[in-house]
Parts: C-alpha cells; structure tokens; sequence
C-alpha cells in the first residue's frame, strides 16, 4: 500500500472541499487516514483461499452453519461503508475448517472496495474452490452508507444478497432448512 499516494490524495481532497490543510485539526488528518486504509483495505494482502487450508476430517456430512457474522466494507462507487452480517453455510465433503476460519473468509474480501453482490459470491465461490464441499449458500444482509447519508437517504435500508452452489442450487428443501435455521435465536 502506497501510503504517500493516500495522504496527497487527502490532501487534494481537503483542498478541493475548501479546507485549510494547515489548520490544526487538519495536520495529521492524512497520515491517519493512511493509516486507517491500510487497516480497513488490508484485503488487498490477504489470502482468503489460506485461511481455508486447515482442516479437520468428519465422519457426518452435516450442514454447518455460522450466522450474524459482523463484516464492515467500502462500497466502491462512493468509498463510504457499508455493513451488515453474514451467515455462511456448507455441507462437508467429510473435511471441515475452523469455524474462525468461515469468519476470516469473509472478512478477507470484506476488507476491498466492494459491491456486495461480487461479495457475496466470493465467500461462496472460494469455500467451492478450497473446501470442495458438496454446497455452499451465503447471504448477506447490509445498510449502506450511500443509501442513507447521501442520494435517496433511506437510513434502515438492507440490502439483501444470496450465492447458492452445489447442492443447495440442486434442493430446495435445503435452502429452506438454511433460512430455517437462521431465523433461530
């Protein structure tokens, strides 16, 4: 990440809203912000097939579920976040990962600039490449901050996104069994 281009980038920007970069509370603003995108974007340097590779064998082929998993994003048209849960689920091909390990998948590709369709479909799409499990769906609920600060500013607006693989495309009754158990507290 190329912290110099960051902070001359805030500082155009500031400029370019009519701000006195010298002021104070101004001085530091660009090396924070810096700082701050190499934490939030450090999706960039991540490798979501990594966190997939340890894995434990199973003798069931249960559906495995974790849901409400938090996630914080950038939309990629305005650069202002969005944030929502997920809830991955996936029926072992007898290997399992870490249950960090589903939440770390996530977070990799949550952490890019991102539309959260192409989201969505990531987690799902990498869990079929590594994990080779018999199915996998995804969904992911999130408010926008486009949608709510600035446009239409519908502030509780979710949007709601769906990736089904495997044999959740193939049975119906499974994908209801996953809605099924994700309105359960």
């Amino acid at each position: 990440m190329d912290k110099e281009k960051i902070k001359e980038g805030v500082r155009l920007i500031l400029e370019g809203i009519g701000e006195d970069i010298h002021r104070e509370g101004l001085l530091e603003t660009p090396d924070r912000i810096a700082r701050m995108y190499e934490e939030l974007a450090a999706g960039y340097t991540d490798s979501a097939a990594e966190h997939l590779r340890k894995r434990f064998h199973v003798d069931s082929n249960d559906m495995v579920i974790e849901k409400d998993i938090p996630f914080y994003s950038f939309c990629e048209h305005h650069m202002l976040p969005f944030y929502g849960t997920a809830a991955v689920a996936y029926i072992p091909n007898k290997e399992v990962v870490g249950l960090s390990k589903i939440a770390r998948t996530l977070e990799v590709y949550a952490k890019r600039f991102q539309l959260q369709e192409r989201l969505t479909s990531q987690v799902a799409d990498i869990f079929m490449e590594e994990l080779k499990p018999q199915g996998v769906m995804v969904l992911i609920q999130a408010e926008h901050m486009c949608m709510t600060m600035r446009g239409i500013k519908k502030p509780g607006t979710k949007t709601v996104t769906a990736a089904v693989r495997g044999v959740f495309q193939e049975d119906i009754k499974l994908q209801e069994s996953f809605y099924r158990m994700l309105e359960r507290r």
